[in-house]
Formats: structure tokens, C-alpha cells, sequence
């Protein structure tokens, strides 16, 4: 049967409900929620690692976790008092991360431009790495004045075996300018040809960041885009492999996952983002009594006191 069908009936026959212990266990102050292949965990990434993910049993994990810059994640702020305190963080789940991988596993790391050099020169020790992604998007509406303005975000693709991994080629293929465009023929061959219409991907990858108002867009302040996590899914996993996000946040790689038929693990410690992961995954409907309903995407004008600005339409008719 069709998943989205199986929903559906699903959703005719009865709301979903998560509030009592049968459905999500209290395993140590960590709460775990489970759907069709997939498991959410509302609690600390490290205590999830060391009681619920056995070594050697995932097969990809994208960690985006906080990057250090002071933003506001609803309970969190993501500030440590230096740089050096920070790294020292993430090589504590780094080591458990790559201890969850299996031998032929791969890990997409991010971070802030500013921090990666630590990440890089650790794991460069314990890992391959195998590319580093440049990530970049359009500017936001606030522009730097007295600086060069920071429009990219760096990854790191690493793999546990350099000699083994997956990398499904054809999966991630992109118009090669050269030969779908220009329709240039190579007369280096011995029997001239044109040029390939497709070409893998370089590590420039430009992906328009998540607006208000998109469709995937969720309450998050770092929200990374579906087809971003698309192009990572489809290049480094198969079908029915497990995939794990650390830092869940609004819980895009097991939504992507989910749509490309593959497994996951996410794991978020903001009870307000696991909601939303609740949602996506359509794992229930409700939690502990609260309706869980997507964001409100209708921009609402506000004057200097806060009161709502009504929109032309509501504007009172004046004939």
C-alpha cells in the first residue's frame, strides 16, 4: 500500500496521540517517539548515543549542530566563551558519531565559517575526508557595511573506509553547461563528440536558503533547505539505509529520508522543534494534549507599539 494512502486511513480512522509512556518511553530523561522506520529522541544527542544507538549501525549522518554565534535556539543560546571551548564540544559527539557509522558509512558535517577549521583538523586524524562543500545562497536583506558579506556555509563529506563508500553518481546529476548550453563538441577524441549534457555536481553548490512563506518553511532559525539534504540522501545512501541528524532541529533530513525511502534517527533536545518533527514525520497528532499545527505563514505589518497593521483588504470601506 502507498504510504501516503496508509496516512491518510491513518488519519480517518483516528487522531494520533503521543502522551502516555507505552508510546514514548521515558528512557533516562530521554523521550523516543517511533514511525515506520523512524525514531525521534527528545533529549541530549551524547546520552542518546550512549544508550540507543548501537556502534557500527548507521550508514549516514548529517550534524549540523549549533555554530557558536550567539543565536537563539527557543531555550538555547548557541554561545561558548571561545572558539577552542566550542571545538571541544564537538569532538564529544564527533567520536560518537563516528563510532555509530558503519564500516562503509559517510558524515556530512557543518558548522560556522569560523569553527570549521578546528572541526577539519580533527577529523582529518580519524576520518577521510572525501570533499569539502561550499554551500552558498543569496544574500538576506541585511547587507555588511564594513566587511565582505558571509553568503556560504562550509561541509565536510567524510567517509570511515576512503576506499568504500557510497556515492551514487547517477542519482545526483546536474546540467553540464558545457554541453547541454554551449553544445560544445570535444576534438581532443579520436572521434570527435560533443560534450556531456550532465556532470556530478562540483563542491560549489548554490541552494536558495529557507524563506517565510516557502512551503517546507518550519519555526526554526536555521532551517537548511530540502534540497540541500536531497542531494546528500541520494549521493550517499541507498533505499531502507539508516540515516542519522544529531541535531534534528526542524527535522529536515528525517523528512527527506522519509520521502526518499530510506530510515532515520533524529534527536533534538528543544521540546518545540521535536513538535515539529512530530508533524513532519506525521508520527501523531497531538502531544500531551497540545494540537500540534504548522507555522502560521501570513506576514502580519506591526507599528512601533507592536499592534497589528491592517493589510489593504482589511482596511475599512470608505464609500
Amino acid at each position: 500500500m502507498d504510504q501516503r494512502v496508509a496516512r491518510v486511513i491513518r488519519a480517518v480512522i483516528g487522531q494520533r496521540h503521543a502522551n502516555s509512556d507505552e508510546r514514548n518511553p521515558q528512557l533516562n530523561g530521554i523521550r523516543k517517539f517511533s514511525r515506520d522506520g523512524h525514531t525521534l529522541y527528545h533529549g541530549d544527542c551524547n546520552d542518546v548515543f550512549s544508550s540507543e544507538i548501537a556502534d557500527g549501525s548507521v550508514d549516514l549522518i548529517f550534524a549540523d549542530p549549533p555554530y557558536n554565534i550567539g543565536k537563539r535556539f527557543a531555550n538555547f543560546t548557541d554561545k561558548w566563551t571561545t572558539d577552542a571551548v566550542y571545538a571541544d564540544w564537538c569532538k564529544t559527539w564527533l567520536d560518537s558519531c563516528i563510532a555509530k557509522l558503519s564500516p562503509i558509512g559517510s558524515m556530512y558535517v557543518m558548522t560556522s565559517t569560523q569553527c570549521m577549521p578546528y572541526l577539519d583538523l580533527y577529523l582529518r586524524d580519524r576520518i577521510s575526508i572525501v570533499s569539502r562543500i561550499v554551500w552558498h545562497y543569496d544574500s538576506s536583506g541585511v547587507q555588511a557595511k564594513q566587511k565582505y558579506g558571509s553568503l556560504y556555509e562550509p561541509i565536510l563529506f567524510c567517509a570511515k573506509d576512503p576506499n568504500n563508500y557510497t556515492f551514487n553518481t547517477e542519482d545526483i546529476l546536474v546540467e553540464a553547461r558545457t554541453g547541454a548550453k554551449r553544445k560544445l563538441v570535444d576534438y581532443r577524441k579520436p572521434v570527435p563528440a560533443a560534450y556531456s549534457t550532465t556532470k556530478v555536481p562540483g563542491n560549489v553548490w548554490f541552494i536558495p536558503r529557507v524563506r517565510f512563506r516557502m512551503p517546507e518553511y518550519e519555526d526554526h532559525p536555521s532551517q537548511k533547505p530540502e534540497a540541500l539534504l536531497e542531494r546528500i540522501i541520494l549521493a550517499s545512501s541507498n533505499p531502507n539505509d539508516l540515516i542519522l541528524d544529531p541535531f534534528a532541529g526542524a527535522f529536515t533530513t528525517c523528512a527527506v529520508a522519509d520521502r526518499l525511502k530510506r530510515r532515520s534517527i533524529g534527536i533534538e533536545r528543544e521540546l518545540d522543534y521535536v513538535k515539529i518533527g512530530l508533524r513532519r514525520l506525521e508520527v501523531c497528532d497531538e502531544l500531551d494534549g497540545e494540537r500540534l499545527r504548522p507555522p502560521d505563514k501570513v506576514y502580519k505589518r506591526r507599528n512601533a507599539n507592536g499592534a497589528r497593521i491592517p493589510e489593504p483588504a482589511d482596511q475599512p470601506r470608505l464609500f
